[in-house]
């Protein structure tokens, strides 16, 4: 269907810079030179206008809504949205012309799950013009031309008919509170699993981190899926700055921001969250930002130790496990 999977480094890189952290203090001197702190001033700002048509969305993400719980938006945070006029099975678009310009059509061919979701819900339907527009769930995928930034759901019960996606490709809604404060399955109220927050503000539903131990590395830092984390060599701690950008994302997922209370046997010494300009927030480690590795296909995996000499598991202080 030709979801694709990008695998280039963007050459440009991220940096944000947190006041009053103690990022400076990391005994930890493997990454590289840093970033002058004047650098932040130029990173991207957020767009004035609203989304354009046609725009793939990149790594699609989970944010966390007050009103409507978890909902599913683009790499760059914007909600996505699907028309109840429109047909999942089979798919199809029944947003054409005026209406288009007011729901700008998600272009297929560059989406990616994120974590938490399942993959195969995501795919494409031709549309009328002979267009790729990306699905979820069946579902057809549109931006409202009205949100100008990430977090905006303005879009959200127009007409009747036009609703925010939740990540399993139905519509976005908070999950009723069941008496003594919990909804039911477990999930706190707003839609957070217990003790997280989701991204876009807080850790994710289920989101954690842990240590695990494997023969070859020792003890390295795993995802809530039991998914190894990994480090980003010419990332830097002081200023945090990420420099995995663009296709390197689509490989190296960022790790969502972990409550300290869901991080067992990991270092709480500067643990810090990153703002990102493209509207992600990445958890780090004694300030290192952190990921996954969508080479690793189930727990236990370390598929991605040493990839490119730049990639490598994070033990619990932080540093970088080199051991191949």
């Amino acid at each position: 269907m030709g979801i694709k999977r990008g695998t280039t480094l963007a050459a440009a890189a991220i940096t944000v810079v947190l006041a009053a952290t103690a990022c400076g203090s990391s005994d930890d001197k493997t990454g590289y030179a840093t970033t002058p702190a004047a650098a932040a001033s130029q990173a991207p700002a957020a767009s004035d206008g609203g989304p354009a048509a046609g725009e793939p969305a990149g790594q699609l993400a989970i944010a966390a809504s007050e009103q409507l719980g978890q909902v599913l938006t683009d790499s760059a945070g914007l909600t996505l949205y699907r028309f109840d006029k429109d047909t999942a099975q089979p798919s199809k678009s029944n947003c054409e012309g005026d209406c288009a310009r007011t729901w700008p059509v998600v272009a297929a061919g560059d989406a990616t799950a994120t974590a938490g979701m399942d993959p195969a819900l995501l795919g494409e339907v031709v549309r009328g013009d002979g267009t790729k527009q990306l699905t979820v769930a069946g579902w057809p995928a549109y931006r409202f031309a009205k949100d100008a930034k990430a977090g905006d759901f303005n879009g959200q019960g127009v007409g009747g008919v036009w609703f925010a996606f939740a990540p399993d490709g139905k519509k976005a809604a908070k999950a009723a509170t069941a008496p003594g404060g919990t909804a039911p399955g477990g999930t706190a109220p707003g839609g957070t699993a217990p003790g997280g927050t989701a991204p876009g503000g807080a850790a994710g539903a289920g989101a954690a981190l842990s240590v695990a131990k494997d023969p070859k590395l020792g003890e390295h830092i795993v995802d809530g899926a039991g998914m190894t984390v990994y480090r980003f060599k010419p990332d830097t701690a002081w200023p945090m700055v990420s420099k995995c950008v663009g296709d390197c994302l689509t490989k190296w997922p960022v790790v969502p921001p972990v409550d300290k209370a869901d991080a067992k046997g990991i270092t709480e010494r500067n643990y810090l969250v990153l703002d990102r300009p493209d509207g992600k927030k990445q958890q780090t480690v004694d300030c290192w930002p952190v990921y996954t590795f969508t080479g690793d296909k189930k727990p236990g995996d370390v598929n991605g130790q040493g990839m490119g000499g730049t990639w490598y598991a994070v033990a619990p202080d932080g540093k970088l496990i080199t051991v191949q």
